[in-house]
């Protein structure tokens, strides 16, 4: 039998490799995930999974507009619109020039 244990928005992970720090994106598997704490590798942390986040870092160089899809570039640890190699993990919250080095972006939380 199946049991409701929590609404899934902040969930345990198990730190990878070099670990996580807290405020930084994370890939693990299906996931970009949101440290909430600093763990060393192999400790778990509580990672959020969904939900808008503000000020995160964006590659420059295109537009955001509200509602583009947004990708998660894991080479460099940052939002794009860029689908290329990517991992496609929500979506712009709001609009943000291309020269602009951070935005607002809705995680859905899962790799889609």
């Amino acid at each position: 039998m199946a049991y409701y244990r929590a609404p899934g928005n902040v969930l345990d992970f198990t730190a990878p490799s070099g670990g996580v720090t807290a405020g930084l994106f994370y890939l693990i598997g299906a996931f970009v995930i949101f440290a909430n704490v600093t763990a060393a590798e192999g400790e778990k942390f509580a990672g959020v999974t969904n939900g808008l986040f503000t000020d995160v870092v964006k590659a420059t160089g295109s537009a955001w507009t509200e509602g583009a899809k947004i990708y998660w570039d894991n080479g460099n640890s940052r939002f794009t619109t860029s689908a290329s190699g990517n991992t496609l993990v929500g979506f712009a919250a709001e609009a943000a020039a291309s020269g602009d080095t951070t935005g607002s972006v809705y995680l859905t939380g899962q790799a889609v």
